[in-house]
């Protein structure tokens, strides 16, 4: 099953583009709630390039690396990659008249419901736009 969430960046492309892909960036848009926050961010953007994050609750109590190997690059368009667990994920990058349109599709995993993993990737990607627009 594949799960679908978007949203409209008004930016340009180039500043999404960059804010996407810079680990320090990354370290302040990649939490699906205030109680979390990543710690740590690589990113080798190249296909066959691997990135991670660590992400933790704030209270220290628990914490995962989210982690994949890039697959396709196509700068300022594409990114897909494939997470250690296997599933795959393609974020698409498309230009409109007032932003980018950010759309992530990917494979569901089978410990949470499907609701529940469209809710926590949708706020990541929400808190992704306003990080984006308040740069710039």
């Amino acid at each position: 099953m594949k799960i679908t969430v978007e949203t409209l960046v008004k930016a340009k492309p180039s500043l999404v583009w960059a804010a996407w892909n810079s680990p320090e960036d990354i370290k302040q848009w990649n939490s699906a709630h205030e109680d979390w926050h990543t710690t740590q961010s690589t990113v080798d953007l190249r296909e066959g390039g691997k990135f991670l994050s660590r992400m933790e609750a704030k209270d220290g109590s628990v914490g995962f690396d989210f982690e994949g190997t890039y697959t396709r690059i196509v700068p300022n368009e594409v990114i897909e990659y494939r997470m250690s667990d296997g599933r795959e994920v393609k974020v698409e990058f498309i230009e409109r008249p007032d932003g980018v349109l950010v759309k992530e599709t990917f494979d569901a995993e089978t410990e949470n419901t499907p609701e529940r993993q469209r809710q926590g990737w949708q706020a990541i990607l929400d808190h992704f736009g306003r990080h984006v627009e308040a740069k710039g």
